[in-house]
C-alpha cells in the first residue's frame, strides 16, 4: 500500500457568505481530495493588495494519495464550483473562494503548474497564524525554519483577528468510539490492512497488523504446499496468539479503540483449506486450546470482492510468493469465509461488497465503505 501524504491547503473569502463558502469547500476537499485532519481556527484579516471586504482565511491538513498536479486541479475546479472569478488583468479582486496548496509533505516544486511550498506564505500572517495552530513545528523545506519560528520573523503588520466560530470537520460525522475492538477481514488482496491503517489514523486507533511478511514458511507453502501447510498454520497460530495477547494487555489509554486487519479465527478459515483432514482435526483441538478465553471483536467487517480484481491487486502490489496464487483458491478462501460466519457468527458483523470500488485511489469510495461500517 502507498503511503497517504500529508499536505497544507489555505481557504480564504471575501465575497457573499464567506463561511458557507468556507465550508463548502472544506466539504468538497473532503469528499474528493482526502480525509481532512485537522482544521484551524478562522481569523479575519483585511484585503490586501486591492480595497474589498475583509476576508476570512483559514488552513486545513489534509491525508491524500492524490498527486500534487491532481490535488491543485481538485483545487481549481472547487474554486469553480463556488463561483470563483478569475481575471488576467495582474490585479487582485474580491473573491467567493480562494484554496492555495501551502505544502506537499517536505516536497519542493517549482514548475510551469505550480510552486510548493507556496512563495509568499511566510510574509502573510493570515496564512502564518492559522498555521501555526495546526503545524507549528512543520519545517519550511526551502527556509529550513519552522512555522512557529516564521510567524515570530514575519513583517506583516495586518490586524489580524481570530474569530470565535468555526468550521465543521465532515469526518466528525463518523464515530467508531462505540466498539472496543473493530476486526476487517476479507481474501487475501482485498485491501483489509489498507482499510485498517488509514481508519487508525483518521480515528485515533490502536492498529494490530498481521505480521504476515516475517513468517519465513509463508514463501516456502508457495512453493510447496504440501510440505509448508502444517508448520506455516502453526507458526501463524503461535504468533497471532502472542500479538493479540501483547497488545490487549498493553491498553494504550490515548486511543479510542482497537483496529486489526485479521481476527484469530481466520486460522480456522485457511488451515481447513490448506491442511489434510487429520491434520486439521489436530490442529483445531490446538487452535481451541490457546484461543480458548481470546478477546473477540465488537465489530467484524468482511470486505468482500470478486476473485478478478483480487487476482489484478495481487499483481500489482507484486510480491514473489503470491505469483502463483490461483482463482481456485482465492474462491476456496472466499466460501471459507461464508462457512465461518455463516456456522461461528461474530456478536455483530457487517459484510461488504468493494468489488465496483477502490477505496485507496477514489476517496469518496473510501467514504461511502466508512459509511457502511457505521
Amino acid at each position: 500500500m502507498s503511503i497517504r501524504k500529508v499536505i497544507y491547503i489555505g481557504l480564504g473569502s471575501n465575497e457573499g457568505d464567506r463561511l458557507n463558502y468556507l465550508q463548502n469547500a472544506v466539504d468538497a476537499i473532503h469528499s474528493s481530495i482526502g480525509t481532512i485532519a485537522k482544521i484551524s481556527s478562522c481569523y479575519e484579516n483585511p484585503a490586501m493588495g486591492f480595497e474589498g471586504n475583509n476576508f476570512i482565511n483559514l488552513c486545513i491538513e489534509v491525508r491524500t494519495f492524490q498527486s500534487p498536479e491532481l490535488v491543485l486541479a481538485k483545487l481549481l475546479e472547487i474554486e469553480e464550483n463556488n463561483g470563483r472569478r478569475r481575471y488576467n488583468d495582474g490585479v487582485y479582486h474580491s473573491r467567493t473562494i480562494d484554496l492555495d496548496l501551502l505544502f506537499y509533505q517536505n516536497k519542493v516544486i517549482n514548475n510551469q503548474i505550480l510552486i510548493i511550498p507556496h512563495p509568499r506564505l511566510q510574509e502573510r500572517l493570515f496564512v502564518l497564524k492559522p498555521m501555526a495552530e495546526i503545524a507549528p513545528n512543520l519545517v519550511h523545506p526551502v527556509l529550513n525554519k519552522s512555522i512557529k519560528k516564521l510567524l515570530e520573523l514575519c513583517d506583516d503588520k495586518s490586524t489580524i483577528s481570530k474569530l470565535s466560530i468555526s468550521l465543521k470537520n465532515p469526518l466528525d460525522m463518523f464515530d467508531f468510539s462505540c466498539y472496543n475492538f473493530i476486526a476487517v477481514e476479507g481474501n487475501i488482496g482485498a485491501g483489509k490492512t489498507s482499510l485498517a491503517k488509514m481508519m487508525a489514523e483518521d480515528f485515533n486507533a490502536k492498529s494490530i497488523l498481521e505480521r504476515f511478511e516475517d513468517n519465513p514458511f509463508l514463501p516456502k507453502f508457495y512453493d510447496n504446499s504440501e510440505r509448508y501447510a502444517f508448520p506455516l498454520e502453526m507458526s501463524f497460530l503461535a504468533d497471532r496468539f502472542k500479538q493479540i495477547s501483547d497488545d490487549f494487555s498493553q491498553l494504550d489509554l490515548f486511543k479510542d479503540f482497537i483496529i486489526s486487519d485479521y481476527e484469530v479465527f481466520k486460522s480456522l478459515i485457511f488451515s481447513k483449506i490448506t491442511l489434510s483432514e487429520d491434520e486439521f482435526a489436530l490442529y483445531k483441538k490446538l487452535f481451541f486450546l490457546i484461543y480458548n478465553n481470546i478477546k473477540r471483536p465488537d465489530l467484524y467487517v468482511y470486505l468482500h470482492q470478486n476473485t478478478s480484481k483480487l487476482l489484478s491487486n495481487i499483481k500489482r502490489r507484486g510480491r514473489k510468493y503470491e505469483r502463483s496464487l490461483s482463482e481456485e483458491y482465492l474462491n476456496k478462501i472466499h466460501l471459507g469465509y461464508f462457512d465461518f460466519i455463516k456456522n461461528n457468527p461474530p456478536s455483530r458483523f457487517k459484510i461488504i461488497d468493494i468489488s465496483e470500488r477502490d477505496f485507496v485511489v477514489n476517496h469518496q469510495d473510501y467514504l461511502w465503505v466508512l459509511s457502511q461500517i457505521q
